[in-house]
């Protein structure tokens, strides 16, 4: 089928507004809308600036703005948009870098704001740090977050506050809060309790309908506030 395409282009180095391109694409229904990009900038444009690198939804650079809607490219088939132009924009809220590649630094920056790696105060063992598969559980969930960033080019929020960390940032919170090889379960909450941390989600809900990977982001952040009332007393949110 021939598909239409309508395309978010901006360098700031040459160009002094963001604008759209136009390009047709013909592509079989089963086929991924990075397809069809690699079919524009190989065979139509070799400006066009995206990114992507496994292609099978499981390293998350190719997130953008599908029809308005956050997503992966590689996840997304070309017979879900049949009939329709297809819009591809970079993440909202991110500085574009050129075309759909945005800059992740700010966004990295709240990751790494909650250390994003087990701490520990025991000896490390001869061989690895055994979990039961009870206290797996517990975490089975938010360890699916690829940190496609599709979350946070989501939420509302973002809106108005820049600041918040944004939902990756506390699924990643939530997955070391909750390991049980993890000693910092204190520390790692107060982490999180400020008004640009965990408070400043207010159930939107976007980034939950939006995940690639199915995570019950904000559940998990309404889960991070209950415990944080609770081993922080006087906490009210």
């Amino acid at each position: 089928m021939e598909m239409r395409f309508k395309i978010f282009r901006f360098d700031p180095e040459t160009d002094e507004e963001p604008y759209y391109r136009n390009y047709t694409v013909v592509a079989e229904p089963q086929e991924r809308i990075l397809d069809c990009l690699n079919r524009i900038k190989w065979e139509q444009d070799g400006t066009l600036a995206y990114r992507m690198s496994c292609g099978h939804g499981v390293c998350g650079s190719d997130g953008m703005r599908i029809n308005g809607v956050c997503g992966l490219a590689c996840q997304k088939l070309v017979r879900e948009y049949e009939g329709l132009e297809v819009v591809l924009e970079p993440l909202p809220f991110f500085k574009v870098l050129k075309d759909l590649v945005v800059d992740m630094e700010h966004f990295l920056d709240g990751i790494r704001l909650i250390r994003p790696y087990l701490v520990s105060d025991s000896a490390p063992p001869e061989a690895e740090r055994q979990q039961s598969p009870e206290d797996r559980k517990k975490v089975d969930d938010v360890i699916r977050c690829i940190l496609c960033a599709c979350c946070t080019g989501s939420c509302p929020v973002m809106i108005q506050n820049e600041k918040y960390v944004g939902p990756a940032a506390l699924v990643w919170a939530y997955r070391f809060i909750f390991d049980t090889r993890d000693d910092r379960y204190a520390e790692r909450l107060k982490q999180i309790d400020f008004h640009d941390g965990a408070w400043s989600c207010v159930n939107f809900f976007e980034c939950t309908r939006v995940c690639p990977k199915g995570i019950p982001v904000t559940k998990s952040i309404n889960f991070l506030k209950r415990e944080i009332q609770k081993a922080l007393p006087g906490r009210t949110g």
